[in-house]
Protein backbone atom coordinates (compact mmCIF):
# COMPACT_ATOMS: atom_id res chain seq x y z
CA UNK A 1 0.00 0.00 0.00
CA UNK A 2 1.28 3.56 -1.11
CA UNK A 3 1.65 5.74 1.78
CA UNK A 4 -0.29 9.07 1.36
CA UNK A 5 2.17 11.82 0.68
CA UNK A 6 2.76 14.38 3.21
CA UNK A 7 2.45 18.26 2.10
CA UNK A 8 6.13 18.85 2.55
CA UNK A 9 6.25 16.84 -0.56
CA UNK A 10 4.65 19.27 -2.12
CA UNK A 11 6.69 22.40 -1.31
CA UNK A 12 10.00 23.79 -2.57
CA UNK A 13 13.53 23.32 -0.88
CA UNK A 14 13.59 26.22 1.82
CA UNK A 15 15.45 28.89 -0.30
CA UNK A 16 17.09 30.39 2.92
CA UNK A 17 19.34 27.15 3.48
CA UNK A 18 21.05 27.96 0.48
CA UNK A 19 22.39 30.87 2.18
CA UNK A 20 24.02 29.51 5.33
CA UNK A 21 27.41 28.98 3.60
CA UNK A 22 27.48 33.13 2.68
CA UNK A 23 26.52 33.44 5.80
CA UNK A 24 29.13 32.29 7.65
CA UNK A 25 31.78 33.79 5.15
CA UNK A 26 29.96 37.07 6.34
CA UNK A 27 30.23 36.17 9.69
CA UNK A 28 33.58 35.86 9.59
CA UNK A 29 34.50 39.56 8.70
CA UNK A 30 36.74 41.21 11.68
CA UNK A 31 34.33 43.65 12.01
CA UNK A 32 30.88 41.26 12.02
CA UNK A 33 28.42 40.36 9.61
CA UNK A 34 26.08 43.50 8.31
CA UNK A 35 22.63 40.84 7.84
CA UNK A 36 20.82 42.80 4.87
CA UNK A 37 18.82 39.89 3.72
CA UNK A 38 16.19 39.40 5.51
CA UNK A 39 13.54 42.03 5.87
CA UNK A 40 13.00 41.95 9.70
CA UNK A 41 12.50 45.03 11.40
CA UNK A 42 15.60 45.45 14.13
CA UNK A 43 14.33 48.89 15.86
CA UNK A 44 12.58 49.09 18.79
CA UNK A 45 8.55 48.69 19.00
CA UNK A 46 6.75 51.73 20.35
CA UNK A 47 6.40 52.70 23.82
CA UNK A 48 3.05 53.40 23.05
CA UNK A 49 2.02 49.92 21.83
CA UNK A 50 4.67 48.08 24.20
CA UNK A 51 2.11 49.89 26.83
CA UNK A 52 -1.00 48.99 25.02
CA UNK A 53 0.34 44.72 25.03
CA UNK A 54 1.25 44.97 28.56
CA UNK A 55 -1.83 46.97 30.53
CA UNK A 56 -3.78 43.97 28.25
CA UNK A 57 -1.65 40.96 29.37
CA UNK A 58 -4.06 40.18 31.97
CA UNK A 59 -6.43 38.04 29.37
CA UNK A 60 -7.03 34.81 30.28
CA UNK A 61 -9.85 34.05 27.67
CA UNK A 62 -10.19 33.59 24.76
CA UNK A 63 -9.80 36.22 22.18
CA UNK A 64 -12.10 36.37 19.25
CA UNK A 65 -11.62 35.27 15.82
CA UNK A 66 -12.94 38.54 14.41
CA UNK A 67 -11.52 40.34 16.98
CA UNK A 68 -12.97 43.30 19.54
CA UNK A 69 -15.16 45.79 18.61
CA UNK A 70 -12.12 48.55 19.43
CA UNK A 71 -10.03 46.22 16.87
CA UNK A 72 -12.69 46.23 14.32
CA UNK A 73 -13.12 49.86 14.88
CA UNK A 74 -9.82 50.89 14.25
CA UNK A 75 -8.83 48.79 11.24
CA UNK A 76 -12.20 50.17 10.19
CA UNK A 77 -10.89 53.94 10.73
CA UNK A 78 -7.69 53.54 9.72
CA UNK A 79 -8.49 51.85 6.16
CA UNK A 80 -10.43 55.33 5.65
CA UNK A 81 -7.99 57.33 6.77
CA UNK A 82 -5.24 56.01 5.14
CA UNK A 83 -6.20 54.16 2.14
CA UNK A 84 -8.92 56.42 0.97
CA UNK A 85 -11.52 53.53 1.43
CA UNK A 86 -15.24 55.04 1.79
CA UNK A 87 -17.85 53.37 3.56
CA UNK A 88 -16.58 50.46 5.54
CA UNK A 89 -18.34 48.34 8.26
CA UNK A 90 -17.23 45.56 10.72
CA UNK A 91 -17.73 43.26 8.01
CA UNK A 92 -15.37 44.41 5.76
CA UNK A 93 -12.15 43.85 7.84
CA UNK A 94 -10.49 40.77 9.34
CA UNK A 95 -7.84 40.34 11.71
CA UNK A 96 -5.23 37.81 10.68
CA UNK A 97 -2.67 36.12 12.54
CA UNK A 98 0.62 38.20 10.66
CA UNK A 99 0.25 38.16 6.39
CA UNK A 100 2.30 35.12 6.10
CA UNK A 101 0.30 32.88 7.49
CA UNK A 102 -2.88 34.40 5.59
CA UNK A 103 -0.78 33.97 2.44
CA UNK A 104 0.28 30.16 3.01
CA UNK A 105 -3.43 28.87 3.73
CA UNK A 106 -5.37 31.43 1.99
CA UNK A 107 -6.32 28.70 -1.42
CA UNK A 108 -7.38 26.37 1.24
CA UNK A 109 -9.77 28.25 2.95
CA UNK A 110 -11.21 29.29 -0.41
CA UNK A 111 -12.04 25.82 -1.19
CA UNK A 112 -9.19 26.03 -3.96
CA UNK A 113 -7.62 22.47 -4.91
CA UNK A 114 -6.79 20.21 -8.14
CA UNK A 115 -10.21 21.22 -10.16
CA UNK A 116 -10.79 18.41 -12.73
CA UNK A 117 -10.11 17.32 -15.61
CA UNK A 118 -11.36 20.09 -17.45
CA UNK A 119 -11.49 22.55 -14.71
CA UNK A 120 -8.36 23.73 -13.04
CA UNK A 121 -7.91 25.92 -9.77
CA UNK A 122 -5.57 28.14 -11.09
CA UNK A 123 -3.48 30.99 -8.60
CA UNK A 124 -1.67 33.76 -10.50
CA UNK A 125 1.10 35.71 -8.88
CA UNK A 126 3.86 38.34 -10.14
CA UNK A 127 6.39 36.78 -11.82
CA UNK A 128 8.58 38.21 -9.22
CA UNK A 129 7.08 37.97 -6.10
CA UNK A 130 7.33 36.95 -2.44
CA UNK A 131 7.86 32.25 -2.43
CA UNK A 132 4.62 32.12 -0.32
CA UNK A 133 1.75 32.74 -2.79
CA UNK A 134 3.38 29.72 -4.85
CA UNK A 135 3.80 27.52 -1.31
CA UNK A 136 -0.31 29.01 -0.93
CA UNK A 137 -1.14 27.30 -4.23
CA UNK A 138 1.12 24.06 -3.88
CA UNK A 139 -0.46 23.40 -0.02
CA UNK A 140 -3.92 23.34 -1.81
CA UNK A 141 -2.62 21.10 -4.41
CA UNK A 142 -3.91 23.83 -6.79
CA UNK A 143 -2.29 25.08 -10.26
CA UNK A 144 -0.27 28.28 -10.20
CA UNK A 145 1.11 30.95 -13.12
CA UNK A 146 2.92 33.46 -12.53
CA UNK A 147 2.90 36.83 -14.62
CA UNK A 148 4.18 40.13 -15.91
CA UNK A 149 0.45 41.63 -16.91
CA UNK A 150 -1.86 39.59 -15.05
CA UNK A 151 -5.01 40.84 -18.20
CA UNK A 152 -2.46 38.81 -20.58
CA UNK A 153 -3.43 35.31 -18.54
CA UNK A 154 -5.74 33.08 -19.99
CA UNK A 155 -9.22 34.19 -17.61
CA UNK A 156 -9.93 30.57 -17.45
CA UNK A 157 -9.72 28.63 -14.27
CA UNK A 158 -7.97 31.68 -12.31
CA UNK A 159 -9.72 31.67 -8.89
CA UNK A 160 -6.96 33.91 -6.92
CA UNK A 161 -4.95 36.64 -8.40
CA UNK A 162 -2.46 38.46 -6.28
CA UNK A 163 -1.21 41.71 -6.87
CA UNK A 164 1.79 42.78 -4.86
CA UNK A 165 2.05 46.73 -4.59
CA UNK A 166 4.69 47.60 -3.24
CA UNK A 167 6.31 44.60 -4.53
CA UNK A 168 8.35 42.22 -2.52
CA UNK A 169 11.39 42.05 -4.00
CA UNK A 170 11.42 44.71 -6.66
CA UNK A 171 9.74 47.91 -4.86
CA UNK A 172 7.66 48.50 -8.04
CA UNK A 173 4.85 50.28 -7.08
CA UNK A 174 1.57 49.95 -9.52
CA UNK A 175 0.03 52.72 -10.74
CA UNK A 176 -3.63 54.28 -10.20
CA UNK A 177 -4.59 53.68 -13.96
CA UNK A 178 -2.90 50.19 -13.99
CA UNK A 179 -4.87 49.17 -10.39
CA UNK A 180 -8.18 50.36 -12.62
CA UNK A 181 -7.33 48.49 -15.77
CA UNK A 182 -6.43 45.32 -13.73
CA UNK A 183 -9.78 45.64 -10.90
CA UNK A 184 -11.83 45.75 -14.03
CA UNK A 185 -10.68 42.91 -16.14
CA UNK A 186 -10.43 40.58 -13.27
CA UNK A 187 -14.62 41.28 -12.24
CA UNK A 188 -15.02 40.96 -16.22
CA UNK A 189 -14.06 37.24 -15.91
CA UNK A 190 -15.31 37.06 -12.11
CA UNK A 191 -11.38 36.58 -10.56
CA UNK A 192 -10.86 37.05 -7.16
CA UNK A 193 -8.30 39.50 -6.13
CA UNK A 194 -6.32 39.59 -2.96
CA UNK A 195 -3.86 42.86 -2.96
CA UNK A 196 -1.12 42.39 -0.66
CA UNK A 197 -0.54 45.95 0.22
CA UNK A 198 1.85 45.71 3.40
CA UNK A 199 4.69 47.79 2.08
CA UNK A 200 1.95 51.22 1.07
CA UNK A 201 3.11 52.92 3.95
CA UNK A 202 6.75 53.05 2.48
CA UNK A 203 6.55 54.92 -0.59
CA UNK A 204 9.46 56.66 -1.32
CA UNK A 205 9.38 57.67 -5.05
CA UNK A 206 6.22 56.45 -5.36
CA UNK A 207 2.55 57.40 -3.52
CA UNK A 208 0.71 53.76 -3.65
CA UNK A 209 -2.61 53.35 -3.95
CA UNK A 210 -4.97 50.88 -2.74
CA UNK A 211 -7.23 48.29 -4.40
CA UNK A 212 -10.02 49.91 -1.93
CA UNK A 213 -9.52 53.56 -3.25
CA UNK A 214 -12.72 54.30 -4.91
CA UNK A 215 -10.75 55.91 -8.02
CA UNK A 216 -10.07 52.40 -8.22
CA UNK A 217 -13.04 50.43 -7.08
CA UNK A 218 -15.51 52.76 -8.70
CA UNK A 219 -16.84 52.61 -4.82
CA UNK A 220 -17.28 49.06 -4.79
CA UNK A 221 -15.60 46.11 -3.01
CA UNK A 222 -16.96 43.33 -4.71
CA UNK A 223 -13.97 40.77 -5.68
CA UNK A 224 -11.65 42.86 -3.74
CA UNK A 225 -9.35 42.18 -0.78
CA UNK A 226 -6.39 44.00 0.29
CA UNK A 227 -3.88 42.55 2.50
CA UNK A 228 -2.46 44.85 5.28
CA UNK A 229 0.51 44.23 8.32
CA UNK A 230 1.86 46.26 11.11
CA UNK A 231 5.49 44.24 11.13
CA UNK A 232 6.82 46.88 9.05
CA UNK A 233 5.06 49.98 9.90
CA UNK A 234 5.05 49.36 13.38
CA UNK A 235 7.95 47.17 13.90
CA UNK A 236 5.34 44.21 14.92
CA UNK A 237 7.24 41.33 13.18
CA UNK A 238 7.25 39.97 16.82
CA UNK A 239 3.88 40.49 17.42
CA UNK A 240 2.22 38.58 14.34
CA UNK A 241 -0.27 41.32 13.83
CA UNK A 242 -1.84 41.72 10.36
CA UNK A 243 -5.32 42.13 8.77
CA UNK A 244 -7.78 41.97 5.61
CA UNK A 245 -10.21 44.56 4.47
CA UNK A 246 -12.82 44.50 1.40
CA UNK A 247 -15.58 42.75 -0.06
CA UNK A 248 -17.75 41.08 2.97
CA UNK A 249 -18.94 38.48 0.95
CA UNK A 250 -15.85 36.95 1.26
CA UNK A 251 -14.18 37.90 4.32
CA UNK A 252 -17.74 36.48 6.09
CA UNK A 253 -17.10 32.71 4.74
CA UNK A 254 -13.22 33.33 5.70
CA UNK A 255 -14.14 34.59 9.43
CA UNK A 256 -16.29 31.20 9.41
CA UNK A 257 -13.53 28.84 8.64
CA UNK A 258 -10.96 30.59 10.71
CA UNK A 259 -13.24 30.36 13.45
CA UNK A 260 -13.26 26.53 13.08
CA UNK A 261 -9.39 26.32 12.34
CA UNK A 262 -9.26 28.76 15.95
CA UNK A 263 -6.93 31.22 14.02
CA UNK A 264 -6.97 33.72 16.46
CA UNK A 265 -4.92 37.21 16.87
CA UNK A 266 -4.06 37.02 21.02
CA UNK A 267 -6.05 39.47 23.45
CA UNK A 268 -2.86 41.46 23.82
CA UNK A 269 -1.47 41.74 20.22
CA UNK A 270 -5.47 42.65 19.53
CA UNK A 271 -4.63 45.79 22.31
CA UNK A 272 -1.35 47.01 20.56
CA UNK A 273 -2.68 46.82 16.99
CA UNK A 274 -5.38 49.68 18.10
CA UNK A 275 -3.32 51.75 19.73
CA UNK A 276 -0.69 51.30 16.85
CA UNK A 277 -3.18 51.95 13.89
CA UNK A 278 -4.40 55.00 16.26
CA UNK A 279 -1.22 56.24 16.08
CA UNK A 280 0.55 58.20 13.15
CA UNK A 281 3.47 59.76 14.72
CA UNK A 282 5.57 56.56 15.05
CA UNK A 283 5.07 55.52 11.34
CA UNK A 284 6.57 58.87 10.15
CA UNK A 285 9.33 58.68 12.38
CA UNK A 286 10.34 54.80 12.03
CA UNK A 287 9.79 55.88 7.74
CA UNK A 288 12.77 58.78 8.79
CA UNK A 289 14.35 56.04 10.12
CA UNK A 290 14.26 54.22 6.81
CA UNK A 291 14.47 56.81 4.45
CA UNK A 292 18.08 57.89 5.76
CA UNK A 293 19.36 54.11 5.66
CA UNK A 294 17.89 53.99 2.21
CA UNK A 295 19.94 56.89 0.97
CA UNK A 296 22.85 55.70 2.00
CA UNK A 297 23.32 52.44 1.04
CA UNK A 298 21.08 53.26 -2.47
CA UNK A 299 24.43 55.78 -3.07
CA UNK A 300 26.63 53.44 -1.58
CA UNK A 301 25.73 50.63 -4.19
CA UNK A 302 25.89 52.73 -7.36
CA UNK A 303 29.09 53.98 -6.18
CA UNK A 304 30.24 50.09 -5.86
CA UNK A 305 29.40 49.26 -9.41
CA UNK A 306 25.71 48.48 -8.95
CA UNK A 307 22.31 49.51 -11.16
CA UNK A 308 19.38 50.05 -8.44
CA UNK A 309 16.06 48.87 -10.68
CA UNK A 310 11.93 49.71 -9.34
CA UNK A 311 12.44 50.42 -5.74
CA UNK A 312 10.18 53.34 -5.44
CA UNK A 313 8.86 51.94 -2.38
CA UNK A 314 8.94 49.07 0.03
CA UNK A 315 11.92 47.86 2.66
CA UNK A 316 14.92 46.79 -0.25
CA UNK A 317 16.57 47.99 -2.83
CA UNK A 318 16.63 45.75 -6.12
CA UNK A 319 19.90 46.15 -7.52
CA UNK A 320 22.17 44.31 -9.82
CA UNK A 321 25.80 44.17 -11.44
CA UNK A 322 24.58 42.51 -14.47
CA UNK A 323 25.90 38.91 -13.21
CA UNK A 324 24.42 35.95 -11.37
CA UNK A 325 22.58 36.82 -8.49
CA UNK A 326 24.70 33.89 -6.83
CA UNK A 327 28.29 35.67 -8.21
CA UNK A 328 27.15 39.12 -6.32
CA UNK A 329 26.26 37.01 -3.05
CA UNK A 330 29.67 36.18 -3.10
CA UNK A 331 31.19 38.84 -3.81
CA UNK A 332 29.07 41.08 -0.78
CA UNK A 333 29.72 38.02 1.99
CA UNK A 334 33.60 38.60 1.16
CA UNK A 335 33.13 42.12 2.45
CA UNK A 336 30.98 40.60 5.18
CA UNK A 337 27.88 41.71 4.01
CA UNK A 338 24.88 38.91 3.05
CA UNK A 339 22.03 39.82 0.62
CA UNK A 340 19.46 37.99 -0.43
CA UNK A 341 19.85 36.41 -4.20
CA UNK A 342 16.99 37.57 -7.07
CA UNK A 343 16.22 34.03 -7.67
CA UNK A 344 14.57 33.07 -5.08
CA UNK A 345 11.89 35.58 -5.85
CA UNK A 346 11.38 33.52 -9.51
CA UNK A 347 13.79 33.13 -12.51
CA UNK A 348 13.23 36.68 -13.91
CA UNK A 349 15.11 37.71 -10.36
CA UNK A 350 18.68 35.75 -11.76
CA UNK A 351 20.93 39.06 -12.19
CA UNK A 352 19.75 40.83 -8.85
CA UNK A 353 19.80 41.10 -5.12
CA UNK A 354 17.40 42.22 -3.01
CA UNK A 355 18.83 44.35 -0.22
CA UNK A 356 16.71 45.26 2.85
CA UNK A 357 16.71 48.53 4.93
CA UNK A 358 16.50 46.44 8.31
CA UNK A 359 19.52 46.99 9.69
CA UNK A 360 20.74 49.25 12.70
CA UNK A 361 22.20 52.37 11.72
CA UNK A 362 25.56 50.88 13.17
CA UNK A 363 25.53 48.31 10.43
CA UNK A 364 24.15 50.51 7.28
CA UNK A 365 27.37 52.81 8.68
CA UNK A 366 29.76 49.84 8.35
CA UNK A 367 27.87 48.56 4.99
CA UNK A 368 28.81 52.10 3.52
CA UNK A 369 32.24 51.71 4.63
CA UNK A 370 33.06 48.58 3.22
CA UNK A 371 31.41 49.35 0.03
CA UNK A 372 33.52 52.39 -0.11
Amino acid sequence: MSAVPAPIDRLPAFPWDKLEPYKKTAAAHPDGIVDLSVGTPVDAVPELIQKALVDAANSPGYPTVWGTPELRDALVSWCERRLGARDLTHRNVLPVVGSKELVAWLPTQLGLGPGTATSKDVVAYPRLAYPTYEVGARLARAEYVAYDDPTELDPAGIKLLWLNSPSNPTGRVLAKDELTRIVAWAREHGILIFSDECYIELGWEADPVSVLHPDVNGGSYEGLVSVHSLSKRSNLAGYRAAFLAGDAAVLGPLLEIRKHGGMMTSAPTQAAVVAALGDDAHVHEQRERYAARREQLRAALVRHGFRIEHSEASLYLWATRDESCWDTVAHLAELGILVAPGDFYGEAGGNFVRVALTATDERVAAAVERLG
